[in-house]
């Protein structure tokens, strides 16, 4: 299986993480923007995270612009957003030797920066 980063272009903190990253020329970039992930892409992010609304970004514009904060989401609801838009997926999403790791927090950052090492 191919090491893969889930990220946006256009996204400036998805660069800078991007430029951080040693050995990036072995990971297969997926902009999701551009390339809409699929259901399976989908199913292989939840297996290996065990829940949708691990992969699920709260900080999404959309997210605050539909009132879904005030919604009981079910795992259901948040694999169905994830399909409907890019923006509410959690990123970048890495897929490194069959692990995953999401969002850009500092300490999720290093453990992907120490693997890629």
């Amino acid at each position: 299986m191919k090491n893969k980063i889930y990220y946006l272009a256009s996204c400036d903190t998805c660069r800078k993480i991007i430029k951080s990253l040693p050995n990036s020329d072995k990971l297969e970039f997926h902009d999701i923007r551009q390339n809409p992930i699929t259901a399976s892409e989908l199913e292989e992010m939840y297996q290996l995270s065990g829940s949708y609304e691990a992969l699920f970004s709260k900080k999404a514009q959309l997210y605050k612009s539909l009132d879904l904060k005030n919604k009981n989401l079910t795992e259901d609801d948040y694999k169905k957003y994830l399909l409907e838009h890019y923006t509410f997926l959690s990123r970048p999403v890495f897929i490194i030797d069959g692990k995953i790791y999401i969002g850009n927090s500092q300490k999720n950052v290093l453990e992907v920066i120490k693997v890629l090492s």
